[in-house]
């Protein structure tokens, strides 16, 4: 699990940073009903950066688990928003199957984090 570990960083390093250097991609994806989309948008950035470089140098604790288990929970209005309204993927327009078919995916990076 320790190359699992590794990538989860990676992927979570890189989302991290392009949130902000493409913000306004993620900013679109903040459900409408919530106020201080570019708030969001830099928390969640500092939050991936942080569990990207937690799992990239060590085994996560309990603890560390759990948060980014709540992360995930917390994030999928925005994936389920994006769906919805078919926003662009890093400007590409994806097939609804696609957007759609992203959802089901959270269900198992919360179960792989659970196995770190």
């Amino acid at each position: 699990m320790k190359w699992v570990r590794r990538i989860f960083g990676i992927g979570f390093t890189f989302a991290g940073v392009m949130h902000f250097v493409r913000s306004e991609g993620f900013e679109a994806i903040v459900p409408s009903y919530l106020p201080f989309k570019k708030a969001i948008i830099w928390i969640t950035g500092v939050m991936e950066i942080i569990f990207g470089l937690l799992l990239i140098l060590k085994k996560p604790s309990e603890l560390t688990k759990k948060l980014i288990e709540w992360f995930l929970v917390a994030v999928f209005p925005a994936n389920v928003y994006m769906a919805q309204k078919n926003i662009p993927l890093n400007g590409k327009v994806l097939p609804k199957w696609a957007l759609w078919g992203r959802l089901p995916l959270q269900y198992v990076l919360i179960k792989l984090v659970r196995k770190m």
